[in-house]
């Protein structure tokens, strides 16, 4: 898992998503790092066309498989 001071704008990442409408619903989406349009000072996750805050507790990876793994381990 990727710590946020690793986090660099333009960069591709994977992150395990939540759907905000089916709380048991979740998938592993890449996402990409970018500058947030309303706090150009702040990083951001570009997913799904949407500028996403990134929280501390966001699980960002580098790759799919470091993701498939973590998601296989706490929700398979």
């Amino acid at each position: 898992m990727l710590d946020l001071e690793q986090l660099e704008e333009g960069q591709q990442v994977y992150i395990i998503y939540r759907n905000p409408h089916t709380q048991t619903v979740s998938t592993i989406q890449e996402a990409t790092i970018a500058r947030d349009p309303m706090n150009p000072a702040e990083l951001s996750l570009l997913l799904f066309d949407f500028y996403h805050p990134i929280e501390a507790d966001d699980a960002i990876f580098r790759s799919f498989e470091e993701a498939e793994a973590t998601f296989e381990q706490f929700y398979m």
